[in-house]
């Protein structure tokens, strides 16, 4: 393919191409540096239109409290909006229309995605008091990659966005920064505003790496050993993006990835029912050892084990391949729940007396 050619069509009469590529991995592993490395390379040497959305100078302030502790629901609507905005702007470019402000909006998260689209030239100044922006030629007259840069340490965060690429019959890959933990916190360390130790080694023992095996949705990935620099000229980076483009997602693929959406919201459903049950079954424990005037130390204990045992049936449950889930029904949460009461009871009976 010459520079600046399409993968398919070309010309004002072809359709406009459109490609998904989701940066993921912990903070501080590398995904801003290559984000801008590959921005540059892809205009350089491909000739595209690359629009590279930073989640962190998007997502509001207002989503952290304290020591910078995650608000959950808030934090998911403020990424689900984000999702919408690059929508209408998909939507402008699809239509050739202005892109215009969402009625329902974040005001300053808006403001930041605007000046995100203005400092890479693909908008104009607003007008007006709808204040509706005009995309520049060089937004509609290539292809056009937007490289979304976040952690998306769940596949659920990644699976939305492709089905938004979906939507719009796009292309869509994923690359996944695979680095040490120590290099992650070291370089954290350094940043102006670097995200707690704790929160990163939580998110380490939580990602959800691509998985083609489990998830068809997840073909066109690639997994990058990160140096952190973002300078490397991978080739295979090169030709994972290019083959996304050239194959978008089919409408005829739907009917698949409707069952995976099923699949993802029924696991997720599970989880959450299984959380809230081990939650009170530990909470009543608690209570009736209390009743029975067991000593603090041993309280504190039978506690750490007790919640031990639920996070270990929960990571079980998430990823699916322990021997002590498996052997259950899939899908029966009172055949967890059977085998959560029995090991409970084990752990109990080495801290409360046997009458208990």
């Amino acid at each position: 393919m010459e520079r600046g050619e399409s993968p398919g069509e070309t010309g004002s009469g072809g359709p406009i191409q459109l490609g998904f590529c989701v940066l993921c991995g912990l903070p501080g592993a590398g995904k801003s540096s290559l984000a801008r490395s590959l921005s540059d390379q892809l205009r350089r040497k491909q000739g595209w239109v690359v629009v590279v959305i930073t989640y962190d100078d998007i997502l509001p302030d207002a989503i952290f409290e304290g020591e910078n502790a995650p608000l959950p629901s808030q934090w998911k609507s403020f990424r689900h909006e984000l999702l919408m905005y690059l929508e209408h702007f998909l939507m402008a470019i699809i239509n050739g229309c202005k892109l215009s402000a969402p009625a329902s909006r974040t005001e300053d998260m808006w403001e930041s995605f605007v000046d995100c689209l203005k400092d890479q030239d693909l908008i104009s100044s607003g007008t007006g008091k709808a204040q509706c922006y005009c995309l520049t030629n060089a937004a509609v007259s290539q292809p056009l990659y937007l490289i979304l840069d976040d952690n998306f340490y769940y596949q659920s965060m990644r699976y939305e966005v492709y089905q938004l690429a979906r939507k719009y019959s796009s292309g869509f890959c994923q690359l996944f920064l695979d680095c040490p933990i120590e290099s992650c916190l070291e370089r954290n360390r350094q940043r102006s505003k670097p995200v707690p130790d704790e929160t990163i080694q939580l998110m380490a023992r939580k990602i959800e790496s691509p998985n083609i095996q489990k998830n068809a949705w997840e073909h066109n990935s690639l997994t990058i050993r990160s140096t952190g620099s973002g300078s490397e000229d991978n080739i295979e980076v090169t030709d994972l993006l290019i083959d996304a483009l050239k194959n978008p997602i089919k409408c005829f693929e739907e009917n698949m990835e409707q069952k995976e959406t099923d699949r993802i919201i029924c696991s997720t459903n599970i989880h959450h029912q299984a959380d809230q049950k081990f939650r009170r079954i530990i909470s009543e424990t608690m209570k009736k050892a209390k009743d029975e005037k067991v000593i603090a130390y041993k309280m504190k204990l039978l506690g750490e084990e007790l919640n031990k045992l639920k996070a270990d049936f929960l990571e079980d449950l998430r990823q699916g391949t322990s021997k002590r889930i498996s052997c259950f029904h899939q899908n029966s949460i009172s055949d967890v729940i059977r085998l959560f009461h029995y090991e409970r009871e084990n752990i109990v009976q080495k801290y409360v007396p046997k009458e208990y």
